[in-house]
């Protein structure tokens, strides 16, 4: 070692052989001792070792200059500093490696090992401050300061000291191997600072806490920290020695209950009774054991066990109680799946399984950086928001195939059994745990990925309202405790990664709708409906319909053509759906050995799709004034909305038809209402409004319609009617209006921007306060779509209507 190192003393020996004591003579005789200043010492740095005054320690010595100062100290009689080392590693410390607090000892013995190493033995005396290293010496001199132990006496330090000493007494109470002499020690001594640095030294702290022990001039403070590590240190033995009593007599415990069951067999057996029942409570008991449980859970199902015990196997209850406690040694009470977050992975994983969609893999990919960074924390509970089709439910599959854990899905539409959720009490004849316990159990964790599929479509019914036994589940404050009707007893669902899904917002509860973190996915562009078939629809049709890459080839203009005029949707569902009747036709043809392979191009979709389903009525619909093109939001993604005005002679009624909603109704009401105060401006004839009936339309009229976002487009409407100018037909609007001619801001910017993309619509006539929502809409689709933002109705009118003809 190249420093110095604590040593065991009964690895020195005692005393140096005649050779050693010989050459020791010749050396001291040879050299003269050197003068030192005054006020400095021989310093020891040590490693790992802190000497206090009064404390006897034994030292081992490496280092040359360090074996040189101890040999002078030990040939002079002189004291020694012995300072502890900032780092152990450090071979060579120099004085910035040392701390500037130790202890001066005297050197009571000098031993020497037949195998080369040095050892002293040290008393320590007082504590000193160096105050500068000397140079020009062949071992390390410091002048120092000493530092005199304050006499402190007070009721306050009379009262610590019989702390230590009575908290001594007791660990050492402890320690069935301690010497008894060091309990007697502890008690005779009388002097406070002496007993602090006593019991300071025999402590097991670690060399940076003793340093600071050391380092602490106050008396009182000393004895304080001393008092709190023997304090902590106090605890931690008495509950070490209660863990083994409680160890010793549940092993008493268990060994009575093997006796016992012993002499049931064979009371059993002579009184010729089966013993299958009993087979089947051990094993039950076995699994208890295995199961992990909670201890209070684990004391009730014990406790039911027993029941089963002592019920006949011909009575009702003992199939009900024999099924309970399956489920309970069957749920995952403590096994997990060992989690694994690789940010950089969980991207490529992402961006393998869907296209596009990057606002929404972005909050994935920070979800789970939170979750990697703060396991225990409390995650908020995601909700996929979107129309079918985009990809909910696999972006759960993906989230749990990038943190390693097992996916299980319960899908809720349709749902109107609080039971569904909670499960039945045992009371009722086939009574099981809600769905939530019964998906735990079969994912066999209770950390996996729990997917609720559509939350939206819950429903109240006369068994209770189930989006309320939901609030629990997705609650992070209550989910620790959840208690299912069955169980009677809580399952921590607090590890459980929950993801929901829904179509719309609107018929989620606000308290449901609370506790979730709305991640809104939009419908696909053209673009990205072609690349989405190119990279996963088509592969995934191929292998289903028994298909080589090389059979069947679908160019760009098919698929743009399916896009265009056989769906029309925000999602690709439809879109597989067209793609895998491609592949059962050439399937068919291959089967058949009419063909090896085929190319389908657009010109071929007719005769195997049959005709279009959707064509552009734009320029046929808007061709006349009093017609306009509105935009929606509906839960299976943006459309467009046709807004027909006609008026009549009559008597200045109003007439609403297209099953619209109040809120829709209300917003053709401000429209006439605001084009009639605006007649003056528009060179309306005043009595225009009175002798006549103004009929506003909405076609699909099967179809129910609500919202304020259909304003524009009925003031647009109205107007094109009054002053006999149609509508551009390739433009199309949204927006709410005041009666002050204010185009207010809507929602669902983004579906309705990709709807009128699907249309054909070149050009969008927007609120100017939605001008922020613009960063949403995809790249491509802003590059193909002209925006007109509007602030006023004249904006619109100005943007909408053709020019009045003279």
């Amino acid at each position: 070692m190249n420093n110095d190192q604590p040593i065991n003393s009964p690895h020195a020996r005692d005393a140096a052989t005649p050779e050693q004591t010989a050459g020791a003579k010749a050396t001291q005789e040879s050299h003269q001792s050197p003068e030192l200043p005054e006020n400095a010492l021989i310093i020891i740095p040590v490693r790992n070792v802190v000497l206090f005054p009064g404390l006897l320690v034994p030292i081992t010595i490496g280092h040359k200059s360090t074996v040189a100062g101890a040999q002078e100290a030990a040939r002079s009689n002189r004291q020694v500093g012995v300072l502890l080392q900032r780092d152990p590693e450090t071979a060579a410390p120099g004085a910035a490696d040392l701390y500037q607090i130790g202890t001066t000892a005297s050197i009571l013995r000098y031993v020497t090992t037949p195998d080369g190493a040095h050892h002293i033995v040290c008393q320590g005396e007082q504590r000193f401050r160096v105050i500068e290293f000397l140079q020009g010496y062949p071992f390390q001199v410091a002048r120092i300061e000493r530092l005199d132990d304050a006499k402190e006496t007070s009721t306050e330090i009379e009262a610590r000291m019989v702390q230590l000493q009575e908290q001594t007494a007791e660990i050492l109470g402890f320690m069935p191997d301690a010497p008894a002499e060091l309990a007697a020690t502890a008690q005779s001594i009388t002097s406070a600072s002496m007993l602090t640095d006593w019991v300071s030294g025999l402590m097991d702290l670690t060399p940076v806490e003793k340093q600071d022990l050391l380092e602490t001039l106050g008396l009182q403070a000393r004895m304080d920290k001393v008092l709190a590590f023997l304090t902590h240190r106090l605890e931690v033995l008495r509950l070490s020695h209660d863990i083994s009593q409680q160890t010793k007599d549940r092993f008493e415990e268990k060994q009575r209950e093997f006796l016992l069951r012993e002499q049931l067999k064979t009371i059993q057996k002579q009184l010729g009774e089966p013993e299958g029942a009993s087979e089947q409570i051990t094993q039950l008991e076995a699994a208890i054991a295995k199961a992990k449980m909670p201890e209070e859970i684990e004391a009730y199902a014990r406790k039911e066990l027993k029941r089963l015990d002592r019920t006949p196997e011909a009575a009702g209850e003992y199939s009900t109680l024999l099924t309970y406690l399956e489920w309970l040694v069957e749920l995952p009470w403590s096994a997990t799946t060992e989690e694994r977050i690789d940010i950089a992975e969980a991207r490529r994983i992402l961006d393998e399984d869907h296209y596009g969609l990057q606002k929404v893999k972005q909050r994935i990919l920070e979800y789970l950086a939170v979750h990697k960074l703060n396991p225990r924390g409390k995650s908020p509970i995601l909700c996929f928001v979107g129309p079918p089709g985009v990809g909910k439910t696999s972006l759960g599959q993906s989230i749990a195939k990038a943190t390693g854990r097992k996916f299980s899905r319960v899908s809720l539409g349709g749902v109107h059994d609080e039971a569904e959720i909670r499960g039945h009490r045992r009371t009722y004849v086939g009574a099981l745990p809600g769905n939530i316990i019964q998906n735990i159990r079969k994912a066999g964790v209770k950390n996996c990925v729990m997917m609720l599929d559509e939350v939206d479509k819950l429903s109240i019914g006369v068994q209770g309202d189930p989006s309320a036994a939901l609030l629990e589940v997705l609650d992070p404050e209550q989910n620790a405790t959840f208690r299912d009707n069955y169980l009677t007893v809580p399952f921590d669902l607090s590890g459980v990664m929950f993801i929901c899904t829904a179509n719309m917002l609107d018929t989620i509860p606000g308290p449901l709708r609370d506790r979730m973190e709305m991640i809104n996915l939009p419908g696909y562009t053209e673009d990205e409906k072609v690349q989405i078939a190119r990279r996963y629809l088509i592969g995934r049709q191929l292998t289903a319909n028994g298909l080589s890459p090389g059979q069947c080839e679908v160019t760009d203009q098919a698929l743009h053509a399916i896009i265009g005029s056989y769906t029309r949707e925000a999602g690709v569902r439809n879109l597989e759906r067209e793609i895998g009747h491609l592949f059962r036709h050439t399937a068919m043809r291959v089967a058949e050995g009419q063909a090896g392979s085929l190319r389908i191009d657009a010109d071929d979709l007719h005769a195997i799709l049959g005709p279009i389903k959707f064509e552009s009525e734009l320029a046929m619909r808007t061709s006349l004034p009093g017609v306009a093109t509105g935009l929606a939001w509906t839960p299976v993604g943006g459309d467009i909305l046709f807004i027909e005005a006609s008026r009549t002679a009559g008597h200045g009624k109003l007439i609403l038809t297209g099953q619209l909603g109040d809120v829709m109704k209300e917003s053709a009401q401000a429209a006439l209402t605001l084009l009639k105060a605006r007649a003056s401006e528009l060179k309306l004839d005043p009595d225009l409004f009175e002798h006549s009936d103004i009929h506003i339309h909405v076609p699909a009229g099967a179809i129910p319609k609500d919202g304020p976002s259909a304003g524009v487009a009925m003031y647009i409407a109205l107007a094109s009617q009054v002053t006999n100018r149609p509508v551009h037909s390739e433009r199309a609007m949204t927006g709410e209006i005041s009666l002050r001619g204010l185009v207010l801001p809507v929602g669902g910017i983004k579906e309705k921007v990709l709807a009128a993309l699907r249309a054909g619509i070149t050009t969008v006539l927007l609120p100017a306060r939605n001008r922020k929502d613009l960063e949403d809409i995809p790249d491509d689709a802003r590059a193909r779509l002209e925006f007109i933002w509007l602030d006023t109705v004249d904006d619109a009118m100005r943007a909408a209507l053709e020019p009045a003809t003279p």
